[in-house]
């Protein structure tokens, strides 16, 4: 699974880049230029998921890229954390059956889905592989 959301831009009155995605309406950012805009869309795509995983709220699968629309990808901080999430959803598997998986108490669990909490990479990838599953790092040339 890509973990990259549509959003759309388009320029507001003043000339500035507004950005909202369509999975997430509460998500909304902007930019003097496309380029400030971009970063920005990331940084709010990141907060925006990171505050519905915190406080347990639903969690959007990316829908579709479509015309007029610009992929942004999770942040790398938080990537790991929603697949964890979204493995967990699919299987329908609680966190105290993976802690069982990973002999581990249910605390570090929470931990790992945790956004504000840092986890290390080799936890995370545990976690996955417990799960089925497996980090992978894809690199693409800039927008």
């Amino acid at each position: 699974m890509d973990f990259v959301y549509p959003a759309r831009f388009r320029r507001d009155c003043d000339g500035r880049w507004v950005v909202h995605f369509p999975d997430l309406p509460e998500a909304h950012t902007d930019g003097a230029t496309r380029t400030e805009a971009l970063t920005e869309a990331e940084d709010c795509l990141g907060s925006t998921l990171a505050v519905r995983m915190a406080e347990s709220e639903p969690l959007p699968r990316p829908s579709p890229m479509r015309k007029g629309t610009t992929p942004i990808p999770v942040p790398v901080w938080l990537a790991p954390k929603l697949a964890i999430h979204f493995a967990l959803e699919d299987q329908r598997i609680s966190n105290s059956e993976l802690a069982r998986r990973l002999g581990v108490r249910e605390t570090v669990v929470r931990r790992l889905l945790d956004p504000d909490h840092a986890s290390k990479t080799q936890k995370l990838a545990a976690a996955l592989a417990a799960l089925g599953k497996r980090i992978t790092m894809r690199l693409d040339d800039a927008a």
